[in-house]
């Protein structure tokens, strides 16, 4: 079994933290040509080691660099792989109550890895700054290959582009699964133990009311959800033992709003039975995510991390709460198989969720704390 540090623990984090004054201040500068890219590059290596310091203090064992190198958590890894550029369509992703930024990402030669990708100059600047740490962990959080499906299929002319470079489907699913795999086993090669895939293709795929809305009704949830089980799988063969593969399941977390709705039950077939992952992150903070029940269908030996308690807003759970749900989820997996988290990164973009630094280092503590009470410290 791969590298288990994070559920001997039994809580964790998602990974991005809210942007520091300085890194705000320092992007800003940099697009405005006030400052060069090195001296943003010191900026943000000053303020991930900051937060790697404050995240250990906190006695967090699986760390990150709060994505302070990203603008987004995951168009900027899909910029970063061959045969595909950064285009700004029209709109932005709709969200319940915002749009946002319009960026998109858009195939224009075959998908490839790139040796120079800037995940991992990103992660070996991690790395190095806790390989001398003891029992603490470097995790490089990465979107899922599915995701990146998504986003190429994105639109009439983000579709119609990979239509052309792809008109098989089956070459398009093995070149995204190869151009990943290369991707981690770089990573790996570089120290990584710990990877993540995050996901917001499932939290849209059970959304009947995204989907009318999306395409008219013309809608196969099986079909859709067989071919984001297979993509993420074409990247997750054939790995070393040690390493820890995850995923995260997210309906949309931008500037404390959400995008999508429904439980698990759609998707469980799919997702918590077939992925090939060590261990699913998934969100439980609110009515959105439905209930417990589909996590019977998670194959024995599989973690689950629970995200129980918010990152999208500032008010603290009630510990008791957070106890009792703990206790209804272990109906269905074995309490020694559960862990708790947040339900998302604080900052999934630069923007940021709406509360303090303050309030997500509370948001911490009381995940850390609830768990050393409920499975010991």
């Amino acid at each position: 079994m791969a590298n288990q540090t994070a559920t001997k623990l039994h809580y964790d984090i998602v990974g991005s933290f809210l942007r520091p004054a300085a890194l705000k201040q320092a992007r800003s500068d940099h697009e405005a040509g006030k400052i060069d890219s090195q001296q943003l590059r010191q900026v943000e290596n000053e303020e991930i080691r900051d937060l790697v310091e404050k995240e250990i203090k906190a006695g967090l064992k699986v760390v990150t660099d709060g994505e302070f190198r990203r603008s987004y958590w995951h168009l900027d890894t899909f910029w970063g792989f061959s045969g595909v550029k950064h285009t700004i369509p029209e709109h932005g992703y709709f969200f319940h109550d915002e749009e946002t930024r319009a960026d998109s990402a858009q195939v224009v030669g075959k998908i490839a890895f790139d040796p120079e990708h800037p995940d991992l100059k990103a992660y070996q600047f991690l790395y190095d700054l806790v390989k001398d740490e003891p029992g603490v962990i470097a995790r490089q959080s990465i979107p899922s290959p599915a995701q990146f499906y998504a986003e190429l299929a994105r639109g009439a002319e983000n579709e119609a582009a990979l239509k052309q470079i792809y008109p098989d489907q089956e070459e398009l699913v093995h070149d995204i699964g190869e151009a990943y795999r290369d991707l981690i086993l770089a990573l790996y090669d570089l120290g990584c133990r710990d990877v993540k895939l995050d996901d917001c293709t499932w939290g849209m795929v059970v959304d009947s009311d995204f989907w009318k809305e999306m395409t008219n009704g013309d809608f196969n949830r099986e079909q859709l959800s067989d071919l984001y089980v297979s993509l993420n799988n074409a990247a997750l063969h054939d790995l070393p033992e040690d390493l820890r593969v995850s995923t995260h399941v997210c309906r949309g977390n931008y500037h404390s709003t959400w995008a999508a709705q429904g439980g698990y039950a759609p998707v469980a077939d799919y997702l918590l039975a077939r992925e090939n992952v060590n261990a699913f992150y998934l969100e439980f903070d609110d009515d959105r995510s439905g209930d417990f029940a589909p996590l019977a269908k998670v194959p024995a030996g599989k973690q689950v991390v629970l995200g129980l308690v918010t990152s999208k807003k500032p008010e603290l759970e009630a510990k008791e709460t957070l106890l009792k749900r703990i206790n209804e989820a272990a109906e269905y997996v074995p309490l020694e198989d559960l862990e708790l988290s947040t339900q998302c990164g604080f900052a999934s973009t630069e923007e940021g969720n709406k509360l303090t630094e303050q309030q997500q280092w509370d948001k911490i503590k009381l995940v850390v704390e609830t768990a050393q009470e409920v499975w010991g410290k």
